[in-house]
């Protein structure tokens, strides 16, 4: 199987945005060593080089989008756990008698963010980690995919998807589908599918996963 080592994501850091990039690397090394997972051993399920492997826990390089659901689904981790707050999902509690109920805004400027090799950005639109779905902000850069046109990411849960602006190309299966602004689609995410820009502007979307629970993940050959 064709792996190729990614450089780090090309998207730049928006400002006053907490920038979770850093501490991807070190957060996905713990979850292997808790699960008493060698680096070999996690590698050889994933189907990329220990090396490669290596360089993603230490920060030296991204992993690409499908590369992160296939560690992240041998890890046992969901798209929250890898934010900067550790994937903390609760449900909400009733707030005490007198006591205001926590602030339910997700400001702009504040929102949790991830970059991912080859330019893709993950910005969470919840001011914390949800129990029931994975609520975010999309961008894929000029030129990005979520995996390489041989190979395909599946995973469990239903997406939904609403592009903002330029053009994103979806494959499911055997189908393709071109979506432009104002655009939507909505799948189930057990079939096989890749993501890519198309043209030369960045894409952008607002997407959802539901049904996380029990996901997984993993990359499957076209």
């Amino acid at each position: 199987m064709r792996k190729t080592v990614r450089k780090k994501a090309a998207s730049p850091a928006r400002p006053g945005r907490p920038d979770g990039s850093d501490q991807l690397g070190p957060r996905l090394r713990d979850a292997r060593e808790k699960k008493g997972v060698t680096l070999r051993g996690l590698a050889r399920k994933v189907g990329v080089s220990a090396s490669l492997v290596s360089q993603i826990e230490h920060g030296h390089v991204m992993p690409s989008v499908g590369t992160l659901y296939a560690i992240s689904n041998e890890l046992g981790l969901l798209v929250d756990d890898l934010f900067r707050d550790g994937g903390r999902a609760t449900r909400p509690a009733r707030p005490a008698r007198g006591r205001a109920a926590k602030n339910p805004v997700q400001r702009s400027r504040g929102r949790e963010t991830i970059h991912l090799s080859g330019g893709v950005r993950w910005e969470r639109l919840t001011p914390t980690s949800d129990a029931e779905v994975e609520f975010l902000y999309v961008v894929y850069d000029v030129g990005a995919a979520s995996c390489e046109k041989d190979e395909l990411i599946q995973h469990g849960g239903k997406e939904y998807a609403y592009v903002l602006s330029g053009r994103l190309g979806i494959r499911i299966g055997p189908d393709e589908f071109e979506l432009r602004p104002g655009d939507s689609i909505s799948f189930d995410a057990q079939h096989p599918h890749r993501l890519w820009t198309i043209g030369r502007r960045p894409a952008v979307a607002v997407w959802v996963v539901l049904n996380r629970h029990g996901d997984r993940r993993r990359r499957k050959r076209a």
